[in-house]
This record gives structure tokens, C-alpha cells and sequence, in this order.
């Protein structure tokens, strides 16, 4: 049994706990500052608005108040499960509470610039670290095909553990699979972080397939083939992807697995991210999506665009990424989706 401290009461943070205490783990479940609402709701009631779902009351719910205190206690495993504008929060807390190397994982996905570089959220927390003179920290990152909402109800998923001692990331595995919850493992951290992050561009792409015939035909016949096109833009998608991999100091490979075509698979089949490329793929600008058809939902394929989209075109070869390129002028420049095959 170990002790698993995760940091973020959000959906996945969430349902992570469930195959942590199924394996018989101690969890500590904390809010962030900016969930002190739910947490109060969720001590009460021990059930998640969110997931509509309950959680186990094995689980020890606290307020983020409470965080220094769990700090101090050394737990085993830090989750991380914020978003990624939460991963500055996160470690100025750890730092402050630091007292020997953490055995972080990592939850989170994202990319950011840091010296005009695109690093993944595992090399900016170490370079914060490193900028408070402390060593690199130990970290796991859990990405793949994995939906909290599936995750809860305990409907069959994979995962890709990935750590650069792949000892850790198999002990890790043994203390959190379940026959519902399948994990593998991998040693390729940059490739499997970059792609769990870049993939909600892509799916954006993919699920602007609808509007994007490219003749004008009724709507309905369009409806029914844009399979076509759908299919053709996964193809491209998955090339990109490997692309990109390599360009983060990844493997290849990585983009034909779980972190890659598997999670980029799920996000097309539904949500946030396939909705605002249906939105962009019928001819809508970004700005007026975001003031009509999904004010106030957050999607973070854009948010990814705006945040490292200027920094990709210049470190990146249009010729390489042509779809993500024209992805990042529709989102940046705020003008119409037009890609060019």
C-alpha cells in the first residue's frame, strides 16, 4: 500500500483515485485555491457534480488549505491533475514544502514555451525547479485514450505510464491497473506528453471535417459522406503527429499508440475540442464561436493554439505541418478555416 497525495478535485483527478484505492492505496484527494466550492460540496456528499457520479469514501477529501500539512507527511505519489495554467500553483507549493525529491505524476497535458523553446509540462515544472536550485524531480506522466466520466464507471480503458527509468513507471503500473483500468509502459516521456497535448489541435481538425467538402451540395448529402474527409484528415493527422514527436526529442513510433492515434481517436469521437472544429469547418470565425455556440467552454486545442501557435510557426516547417499550420492561422488569426491538401 502506498500513499497517493493528488493535487486537483477536477474530473480526472477524480476519477484517478478510484483505481488508486482499488488497489488498496491511501488517497488524499485536495482542491486547488479555485475549488474551494466543490470541495465543500464533495466532503458532504462525497459525490462529483462534475461526473455525476459518487466517489469512494475511502477517499480523504480536503480544502487546499490543507496542503502543506499533507505535504509534510512525504506521501509516496504526488498526482498532479491540474490544468496546465494550474502547473505554476502547483509547484511554487511543492517548492515551498520541498524536503526531498518528489515522485511526481502527472496528469496534466499541455505544452508551453520557455525561452522561446515549446517544452512539455514535465520539463517545465523540472525548469522551475531549477530555477529555486533544486534538483530534477522524479516524474511519471499517464496519458492515453482515458475519459474521467469512463474512467468512474469503471468502462475499460488503456493508459501509457511513461517515465525514463522504466523500472518506475512498471512499479507504478502494479500500484494503480485494475481489470477495468489497463496500463503499458514506456520510457519515451517527451513523445508521449508532446502527442497527449498536441492531439486536441488535431482533433479540432478532424472534427472540422463536416464543413469542409469544399463544393457546395446540400448539407444533408455532406452529413453523410464527410467520413471521407474525416478519414483522409486522420491519416494526415497521425503523419503530423509523428512529426512531431521527433521534433520534441520523441520517438516516432510514439504516435501510433496510446498517447498518440489512441487518444487522438477518443477526442475526435467526442467533445469539446471535435466541436470547435465542427464550428470552424462550417465557415464560423474563432472569436464568434467563442462569444455563440461555446461561451464559457474551455477547449484546449485552441487554448494550446493561442498559447504555442505563434512560437510553432517559427521553430516549425510549414511543409511538415500543414494541416496544424493552417489549424493555428484559423485560431490565431481569427479568420476562416481553409486547409490546403
Amino acid at each position: 500500500m502506498k500513499n497517493f497525495l493528488i493535487i486537483g478535485a477536477g474530473a480526472m483527478g477524480s476519477a484517478f483515485s478510484l483505481p488508486c484505492i482499488e488497489n488498496s492505496n491511501k488517497v488524499t484527494l485536495i482542491g486547488t485555491h479555485l475549488e474551494t466550492k466543490l470541495i465543500k460540496k464533495m466532503k458532504k456528499s462525497y459525490f462529483h457534480p462534475v461526473l455525476k457520479s459518487s466517489l469512494s469514501r475511502k477517499i480523504k477529501i480536503l480544502d487546499y488549505k490543507f496542503l502543506d500539512k499533507e505535504l509534510n507527511k512525504n506521501p509516496d505519489h504526488i498526482v498532479i491533475a491540474v490544468s496546465s495554467k494550474g502547473i505554476k500553483w502547483v509547484c511554487d507549493q511543492l517548492i515551498k514544502n520541498y524536503k526531498k525529491k518528489y515522485s511526481i505524476i502527472l496528469l496534466t497535458k499541455g505544452l508551453s514555451v520557455y525561452k522561446g523553446k515549446i517544452i512539455t509540462i514535465s520539463q517545465e515544472i523540472n525548469n522551475t525547479f531549477k530555477e529555486s536550485k533544486l534538483p530534477k524531480q522524479n516524474i511519471t506522466s499517464i496519458k492515453g485514450p482515458c475519459l474521467a466520466a469512463g474512467l468512474i464507471n469503471k468502462i475499460r480503458t488503456s493508459t501509457v505510464i511513461a517515465n525514463k527509468n522504466i523500472i518506475i513507471a512498471k512499479k507504478i503500473s502494479k500500484l494503480i491497473s485494475t481489470n477495468y483500468y489497463n496500463t503499458e509502459i514506456s520510457n519515451d516521456i517527451n513523445g508521449v506528453e508532446a502527442l497527449g497535448a498536441i492531439k486536441n489541435i488535431y482533433a479540432m481538425l478532424i472534427g472540422a471535417s463536416n464543413g469542409l467538402s469544399g463544393v457546395n451540395i446540400e448539407s444533408k448529402i455532406r452529413d453523410k459522406y464527410y467520413h471521407n474527409t474525416a478519414s483522409s484528415l486522420f491519416r494526415k493527422a497521425v503523419l503530423e503527429m509523428k512529426n512531431f514527436s521527433v521534433k520534441m526529442n520523441g520517438l516516432p513510433n510514439t504516435a501510433y499508440g496510446l498517447a498518440g492515434l489512441g487518444d487522438l481517436y477518443v477526442s475526435v469521437a467526442g467533445g469539446r475540442n471535435s466541436l470547435m472544429g465542427y464550428f470552424l469547418g462550417k465557415g464560423k470565425r474563432y472569436t464568434d464561436i467563442k462569444k455563440y455556440e461555446m461561451k464559457n467552454i474551455t477547449t484546449e486545442g485552441s487554448q494550446l493554439a493561442l498559447d504555442i501557435g505563434l512560437t510553432i510557426k517559427k521553430k516549425l516547417n510549414k511543409r511538415d505541418f500543414p494541416i496544424m499550420f493552417s489549424l493555428i492561422d484559423s485560431i490565431c488569426r481569427n479568420k476562416k478555416l481553409q486547409i490546403k491538401w
